[in-house]
């Protein structure tokens, strides 16, 4: 499978909602809404979210399978967006991470090639380091994470959609 990573466009929305629609089916623990949330929300709505997703301080990443019979265009089989931090500005927040199902795992790239994106985009940005929360139940996320360098703070707070577990803070250091 090959992949070509690009930046989510302000006309994307529609796309956009298909795959947050897909994270939060497969991956509810990942995410600060719920798919009832989501399947409530206005076009504009989506049409704001794909516009801002690349704003000041910002990028959304989406993997393209251009192996697929999707066409030209090719299918939306993962996202990574970045938020800035609101009081380190030197630190990435890295949030809206998912891959389909099919493209997960090493041998495929997905994610790797998401996550290479995101830090080059991040040290173009001068940012020295990046930042995130995963579910404390996420073992695939928080495995894939470390790998990456990626390494546990020790801060643990409350998932907002489920107070009873945790989201962990993750860490790194840009070099």
């Amino acid at each position: 499978m090959g992949y070509r990573i690009e930046r989510i466009g302000a006309g994307d929305w529609e796309r956009l909602k298909a795959v947050r629609l897909a994270q939060l089916l497969d991956t509810p623990m990942a995410f600060v809404e719920t798919h009832e949330t989501a399947l409530g929300h206005p076009e504009s709505e989506w049409r704001d979210r794909a516009a801002a997703v690349n704003g000041p301080g910002r990028v959304g990443l989406v993997a393209v399978d251009v192996g697929g019979d999707s066409g030209d265009d090719g299918e939306w089989v993962g996202t990574m967006l970045t938020l800035p931090h609101p009081e380190e500005p030197a630190t990435a927040v890295l949030i809206g991470v998912w891959v389909a199902p099919e493209h997960r795992g090493r041998g495929r790239g997905a994610t790797d090639a998401l996550l290479d994106a995101v830090l080059d985009w991040a040290r173009a940005e001068g940012k020295d380091r990046v930042v995130l929360r995963v579910h404390e139940d996420n073992d695939r996320a928080a495995a894939f994470y470390r790998r990456r360098g990626f390494e546990f703070t020790g801060d643990a707070q409350p998932f907002v959609l489920d107070p009873a577990t945790n989201t962990l803070r993750m860490v790194l250091a840009l070099g």
